[in-house]
């Protein structure tokens, strides 16, 4: 059986950073607005832990949201105790923390060593410079790449966040921002389609007509790209899209762009439809079965079973099974 992963999220919005990046408004993306005290994320763990079944799984401990590596060291040590209790007592499995790459310093890194931090994921977002220059991010790809090489030499866990669609961004772009994660050796990665915030200096640029959101059908079809590219490298892929905040659930905050509860299950059924093209042309066969492994059975049937009614245009039935001798999108197809 697959060991389930969970992660307690620690959200610190906007905590330290001196960019306001265009497309940027954490309150509102996380849904959170008040930074807990040190003292408060004890109950944040003990809450989430008494959620878990007890079931073997791998727990981790988040701080999101902020640039956690700038605020003051003597706060970064104080939270970090805290989450670093748990892991000495054994009842979580790591320590992860999101932040900018250029507020990664040997000194930093030292801090985060001595509180046993697992992984660091830094918001690249992109390895183009002049999109990150458009995007207002305050930093370069060369930040990006010295972190890295910093993170990886203190044998830390590597995490680098991409978005696509940004201002000045395209499909080369994406592409050659995920073959750069893989060069650098990166553990996991996050992909996020951009979208516009309400109250955003992106909003003002769409409204201007400055700015173009990606529709979904693109942004689904460019991180289908980007995530064989990153999957092909060994790179972990841990989240596609935001998890979305009651705001952007409502429609309240969300101007435009590609926002989706199902993103992930978009971009793999995509993947999977790529995989069973052989599979949608007239074969004289009149059933179809096609095994996949479990973890895969869901994508491969495809969300709203979009690529299952896809094959049903050239057979009579499609049937899918899972099939536990079998792993990543391996499949196999029977025909009557």
């Amino acid at each position: 059986m697959k060991i389930k992963h969970y992660t307690i999220p620690v959200f610190i919005p906007e905590l330290a950073c001196p960019f306001r990046c265009i497309y940027c408004d954490q309150h509102k993306i996380t849904g959170v607005t008040n930074m807990p005290a040190p003292e408060a994320v004890r109950d944040i763990i003990e809450q989430h832990l008494a959620s878990f079944p007890k079931r073997r799984k791998v727990v981790e401990i988040g701080f999101f949201g902020g640039n956690f590596t700038g605020i003051d060291p003597g706060l970064q040590a104080e939270y970090l105790a805290v989450a670093a209790a748990y892991l000495t007592a054994g009842k979580v499995d790591g320590i992860r923390l999101s932040t900018r790459p250029d507020y990664i310093s040997e000194p930093v890194v030292r801090l985060l060593k001595k509180y046993h931090v697992t992984t660091v994921e830094l918001g690249a977002q992109s390895m183009a410079d002049e999109v990150l220059l458009a995007s207002r991010r305050g930093h370069t790809a060369a930040d990006t790449i010295r972190a890295s090489a910093m993170i990886r030499n203190a044998h830390l866990r590597l995490g680098l966040q991409m978005m696509i669609g940004l201002p000045g961004d395209s499909r080369q772009h994406d592409l050659e921002t995920a073959r750069a994660f893989v060069e650098l050796e990166a553990d996991d990665a996050r992909i996020y389609p951009t979208l516009v915030i309400r109250g955003t200096a992106l909003e003002k640029l769409y409204h201007e007509g400055r700015y173009r959101a990606l529709g979904m059908d693109e942004a689904v079809s460019r991180t289908a790209e980007v995530y064989r590219v990153l999957e092909a490298g060994g790179v972990n892929v841990i989240r596609i899209g935001l998890h979305p905040s009651e705001g952007l659930l409502g429609g309240e905050e969300l101007v435009a762009g590609p926002f989706h509860v199902a993103f992930r299950e978009l971009v793999m059924t995509a993947i999977w439809a790529e995989a069973l093209a052989p599979l949608m042309k007239g074969t004289g066969h009149r059933h179809l079965e096609i095994r996949t492994s479990p973890g895969q059975y869901n994508y491969a049937i495809g969300y709203a079973a979009k690529n299952k009614k896809a094959l049903l245009k050239y057979y009579d039935t499609v049937v899918f099974l899972r099939d536990e001798t079998l792993t990543g999108r391996t499949y196999h197809a029977d025909h009557r």
